[in-house]
């Protein structure tokens, strides 16, 4: 089912609303992937969509790569331990649900996971368990609204606040937090040596 849906992406200007993916953002960037999917091939990642000779007519020179898929990928492969930033996805096979947690608990990135169920309880467990900062459940891109604070954890965050919703604005803010209370007079005097608590 992955590879007929990798294989189908719709990869072409970013001005067409009918296409899943524009371009890479530089020719740097176009060779930053490429380089990683030769790295996968030659560290025996299985390559079972091979989109490094993708074009789009009319705009030859365009810094596209079509949509590649990796099986059988491991833990001490380049494409396993870095974000990519292309239109890469890799397999990595796990027998059970805690293996496939520890896999992503213990990685240096911490961006997003998901995990496609029908039971509630599994669900539930995988976002309670798994260290990432955007969880999707029947999702395969949890990315919220930008008006919510989100973003990666560990190497995947990037400073101390996300940017986007409310910590956007934190970025530029000191914030400050007064706690007042007005007395009457008649305990005016009277010293207070406790968290106000009325």
């Amino acid at each position: 089912r992955l590879e007929s849906r990798v294989k189908g992406l719709n990869i072409g200007p970013g001005t067409d609303i009918t296409n899943d993916m524009g371009p890479l953002i530089s020719i740097e960037a176009h060779s930053r992937v490429s380089s990683y999917l030769e790295q996968g091939i030659a560290q025996n990642a299985e390559l079972v969509v091979d989109g490094r000779d993708f074009s789009v007519k009319g705009h030859e020179k365009g810094f596209f790569i079509g949509g590649c898929l990796f099986d059988k990928v491991t833990e001490e492969m380049s494409i396993y331990q870095d974000e990519i930033f292309g239109p890469v996805l890799c397999v990595v096979r796990a027998k059970t649900l805690d293996e496939a947690l520890a896999l992503i608990n213990q990685h240096q990135y911490g961006n997003g996971g998901c995990i496609f169920t029908q039971d509630g309880g599994t669900a539930r467990y995988f976002s309670d368990q798994v260290m990432v900062g955007m969880v999707g459940i029947n999702v395969a891109l949890p990315v919220p609204i930008a008006t919510q604070s989100f973003g990666g954890w560990k190497r995947s965050m990037f400073g101390d606040l996300y940017v986007y919703g409310p910590d956007a604005i934190r970025f530029y803010t000191r914030r400050k937090t007064i706690t007042q209370k007005w007395p009457t007079r008649e305990c005016a005097d009277k010293p207070k040596y406790s968290f106000p608590s009325d």
